[in-house]
């Protein structure tokens, strides 16, 4: 990849300044929020970079970017001819946060099956262009996924870092449940709380665990995730099944394991 611009030396070598546009499609755009949130070390993540476009912190525009991080899903036509534009003008595209990656919350009406009493039920008679949600993936090749709803700021960062010294980025491998443990966190299980971390892709920290809520699922699948297991576990602690397809719903990244659960009878509110 050319990139265009320096960071100074490191170690005697010239290191890349590349060139990023921020984009978003149907998001709520906190994944972007995130970033300009992290004041304690913002400036010292944009020295890493030339921000070239980024509607929510800055007015300027220009379309030469290497890097382009596009936040959210397609749920009209015309944000598919956008985000074709963007992958066009980008070297690397990454899909930012469970939107991007997954479909995120949009894709919640998709099980609803009848997109015209979607838009009916939220809209009334206000003519608006609607599809079914879908992640940015479906559309353009994409070059790395930064997971999580909102993403986690350091981890963001982490994965520039790396970006920009032209190292390899790569996701943990195991699920949230061993950081939970790492944090000495109860098992909110023993609470009562049903929770995904023991088949969710870490790299949170155990964000939610450790704030006392049970893991919703943002970040998707850990690889080699036991479901198995999974249900075992919340038969053992008579948690409804419904209450868990709920969650594994929720942002996307399980869509053919809840496909699979339903299918096999997982539907009882009151079935464990």
């Amino acid at each position: 990849m050319s990139i265009q611009g320096s960071l100074g030396t490191f170690l005697g070598v010239e290191m890349a300044k590349p060139k990023v546009g921020f984009f978003e499609l149907s998001s709520c755009e906190g994944c972007q929020l995130q970033l300009l949130n992290n004041e304690a070390t913002l400036l010292e993540f944009l020295s890493l970079l030339e921000v070239v476009y980024f509607r929510e912190g800055m007015t300027e525009k220009s379309n030469d970017y290497d890097i382009a991080f596009v936040e959210g899903s397609i749920t009209r036509d015309d944000e598919i001819e956008r985000l074709k534009e963007i992958r066009h003008n980008a070297k690397i595209v990454v899909a930012l946060g469970s939107c991007a990656c997954f479909g995120g919350v949009n894709q919640l009406k998709n099980r609803f099956h009848d997109l015209e009493w979607v838009k009916k039920e939220v809209y009334g008679d206000y003519p608006i262009s609607t599809r079914k949600a879908a992640p940015i993936a479906d559309f353009i090749d994409i070059d790395l996924e930064i997971y999580g709803c909102p993403v986690k700021k350091e981890e963001v960062e982490r994965i520039v870092s790396r970006l920009v010294l032209g190292k390899a980025v790569t996701h943990p491998q195991y699920p949230v449940c061993m950081e939970c443990k790492a944090n000495e966190n109860i098992c909110l299980f023993e609470l009562g709380e049903p929770c995904l971390g023991p088949v969710t892709r870490a790299g949170c920290d155990s964000w939610c665990p450790s704030n006392r809520l049970g893991c919703w699922g943002c970040r998707g699948p850990a690889p080699a995730a036991n479901f198995k297991q999974l249900k075992e576990i919340v038969k053992r602690y008579n948690i409804p099944v419904e209450r868990l397809l709920d969650r594994l719903e929720c942002f996307g990244g399980f869509q053919n394991i809840v496909t699979d659960m339903r299918g096999s009878g997982g539907k009882g509110e009151n079935e464990t």
